[in-house]
């Protein structure tokens, strides 16, 4: 039994697709002020782009590189051994494949338990934020048939959205890969 028991039933939406998509996207921005990034948040989403992350370049590095996120967030997951199926939106998958981009663009999937009151845990000396974020490039990929209404994505495990592989996204070989300079 929870202390609090009104507030919830008060507010308008908890706990739905949009409040869900909200907390993805303040997990990863949490991240991203955790990797020392800048984070900005496009007013609208036109174009696929939830994220435009960024930072100044190191010496003897490209200066103020970029990359672009969409971001969603599950709490359904198809979790398998090594991936985790999720079905994109064919419009959002559209908006995220092939090489035809000047900023690299990147699938950052959050996983979030069904209760939105177990999402976040704070104490004294910490913010816990549950569960985890993947991230994927379709850069290799072809656009999809518009007939279809979803196209199924497999997220490799291994892509652990953490501070050091978010700094990986950045590196030069990573952009010279998916076709941009």
């Amino acid at each position: 039994m929870r202390c609090i028991a009104s507030w919830d039933e008060l507010t308008m939406g908890f706990g739905e697709n949009k409040h869900r998509g909200d907390f993805g996207e303040q997990f990863v921005r949490v991240l991203a002020a955790a990797a020392n990034l800048d984070a900005a948040k496009r007013e609208r989403d036109r174009v696929g782009v939830d994220w435009e992350l960024g930072h100044p370049g190191r010496p003897g590095t490209r200066r103020y590189p970029m990359i672009a996120a969409q971001v969603k967030c599950t709490s359904s997951p198809l979790v398998r051994e090594h991936h985790i199926a999720y079905d994109l939106e064919v419009k959002n998958y559209d908006q995220l494949a092939g090489q035809d981009y000047v900023v690299p663009r990147f699938l950052f999937l959050v996983l979030a338990p069904s209760d939105p009151f177990t999402w976040s845990h704070a104490t004294a000396d910490r913010l816990l934020l549950r569960n985890a974020a993947y991230w994927l490039c379709l850069h290799d990929q072809e656009l999809v048939d518009a007939e279809q209404s979803t196209r199924r994505v497999h997220v490799p495990r291994g892509n652990l959205l953490t501070v050091d592989p978010l700094h990986d996204l950045f590196s030069e070989d990573y952009r010279s890969m998916v076709g941009v300079s």
